[in-house]
């Protein structure tokens, strides 16, 4: 137990209270709770009930005069008053009253010049099995002095009265930068927990000239590191877990002016139609202490069926980063060598690799695209849909994109990184009419831009987009490389482009005061 008790929180009359369990009995806990169950790799398998992805339109901050002129409001950061916030909060700690509860005393951050100690209260022990893989875990003697800076607090199965609180359903991500609190409720996913504490240091690390990255990272035997920026489902964490790289993290990142450093200690993977072969690494990081969420089991012989969506396509594992072989122990590395903007593009009019200059690499770091796939959000739909999410983070931002985009040109401009775009999804015939490009060419292209390859080729433009884009790369098909990209049909091709362009321009037209050469640095319609 915590010298630091929940009392400090304002949480009494609790029961039995679990603190910094290990793996093991929190394993136990789970099952004996009728939680999950183990499969036959000996990870724990839990399902989260209707939630099976994160709730943005339930997400919201509360306006208070801490923080309330430099929040980025809108949309993504939506407003709660604090009579509001203060009234649900006091229903949650009355809901957890004489609730068996679970906590997790440790730390976000990986440089211990900038980790945040954090504590997260759960009321599901599978849930503090996820944070407890998913973060950074304290020593005994570390537990001794352990006082948090920032506390999730997760009633998932508290259902808020939303008109009483005026939220938009029974679901709720509340967070409060003055009491340095987060407040979950109504929802059993996961994932929202690690999110949060992204969000709160998108928050805090700017502040101290740290760049905040929703990107993976790995190393080669060089100290070459590279970055990888790309929403759920682009390819973070497939493409970070290279073989012949150590991985520094698959998702959250910190670029300090001492190097790029991990906010996590473990990694949250999709595993739809993971296979061995497909993902060695992943697959042999999931055995007992991993998570694996939504996934279709076999209930006489325990066996995960990855290829089942039936519950949802964002079936996902949670497991710690010493289950890669080749993990970075201390989380942290160099100054990167190449920047990496993954994009899922559905409509296959992306090339599969492209090499940017700065002012392209600033207009698509804030137009943030890629085509979002079923299930990383609650309620979409089957079909892939067109997304700019700002600095490949949007839902994560609390403060203005320009506030993220300046970092990542100073950083840029003062280590002289080049940035490069690698299309993970459809190449020049769209989603439907044909093949997702392969992993293996992805991964090839990978190293081309590490090792230099790419910058040696030749060139030539991209017509719409203005790419630079080589006219032939090992391992790539040269179909693949000319214009259009190997689509079957030339007209189609060109409608789709001119169509997905002005998408571009679109939505660009949100930002205000952007100079004019990022701003001529976007596709031409």
């Amino acid at each position: 137990m915590s010298h630091y008790g929940l009392e400090n929180h304002g949480i009494v009359g609790t029961g039995k209270v679990h603190w910094n369990l290990s793996v093991a009995p929190l394993v136990e806990e789970a099952i004996r709770r009728g939680e999950g169950r183990l499969t036959s790799s000996g990870a724990l398998n839990a399902l989260t009930g209707k939630r099976t992805g994160r709730s943005p339109r339930d997400k919201w901050t509360v306006e208070e005069s801490s923080s309330r002129d430099e929040i980025w409001w809108g949309k993504v950061n939506q407003p709660i008053s604090e009579e509001n916030y203060l009234g649900l909060q006091q229903e949650v700690f009355a809901y957890l009253q004489g609730r068996e509860l679970f906590v997790m005393d440790g730390f976000a951050g990986a440089d211990p010049r900038y980790s945040m100690p954090i504590r997260i209260v759960t009321e599901f022990a599978w849930h503090n099995l996820f944070v407890k893989q998913l973060f950074r875990r304290a020593t005994p003697e570390q537990l001794q002095s352990h006082v948090p800076e920032w506390t999730v607090i997760n009633a998932c199965r508290f259902a808020a009265d939303a008109k009483k609180h005026r939220l938009n359903s029974e679901t709720f991500i509340v967070a409060d930068f003055s009491r340095k609190v987060v407040l979950i409720g109504g929802t059993q996913y996961a994932g929202e927990m690690k999110k949060s504490i992204f969000s709160v240091l998108n928050y805090v690390l700017p502040q101290k000239g740290v760049f905040p990255m929703h990107c993976s990272a790995n190393v080669g035997k060089a100290g070459d590191v590279a970055i990888f920026f790309g929403l759920s489902g682009t390819g973070k964490t497939t493409l970070s877990a290279d073989p012949d790289r150590e991985l520094i993290g698959d998702d959250e990142h910190g670029w300090s002016d001492h190097g790029v450093f991990n906010f996590e200690g473990g990694c949250y993977a999709k595993c739809i139609n993971l296979t061995k072969e497909r993902e060695p690494l992943i697959w042999d990081a999931i055995r007992f202490g991993s998570v694996i969420e939504n996934v279709v089991v076999d209930p006489a012989s325990g066996e995960p069926n990855y290829m089942d969506d039936s519950l949802t396509e964002n079936t996902r594992c949670a497991y710690p980063l010493d289950y890669i072989a080749n993990a970075v122990p201390s989380g942290m590395g160099g100054h990167p060598k190449a920047i990496v903007f993954l994009a899922c593009d559905a409509f296959g009019v992306m090339p599969p690799v492209a090499r940017l200059n700065p002012s392209q690499a600033m207009y698509h770091f804030m137009a943030g695209y890629t085509a979002a796939l079923a299930g990383t959000e609650s309620n979409m739909g089957k079909d892939p849909t067109p997304t700019f999410s700002t600095c490949f983070g949007a839902p994560f931002l609390p403060l203005p994109p320009q506030v993220y985009a300046q970092l990542l040109a100073e950083k840029m401009r003062k280590h002289n990184v080049h940035c490069y775009l690698l299309n993970t999804g459809w190449v020049g015939n769209a989603f439907g009419q044909g093949p997702r490009i392969p992993l293996k060419i992805n991964r090839e292209n990978v190293t081309h831009i590490i090792d230099g390859a790419l910058d040696k080729a030749q060139f030539q433009k991209d017509p719409t987009f203005g790419f630079e884009v080589p006219k032939a790369l090992a391992g790539v098909p040269a179909e693949l490389l000319a214009p259009r990209y190997g689509a079957k049909d030339a007209a189609d091709y060109d409608r789709r482009a001119k169509d997905l362009a002005g998408k571009f321009v679109k939505n660009f037209e949100q930002f205000q005061g952007v100079s004019a050469e990022i701003v001529a640095a976007g596709p031409k319609v």
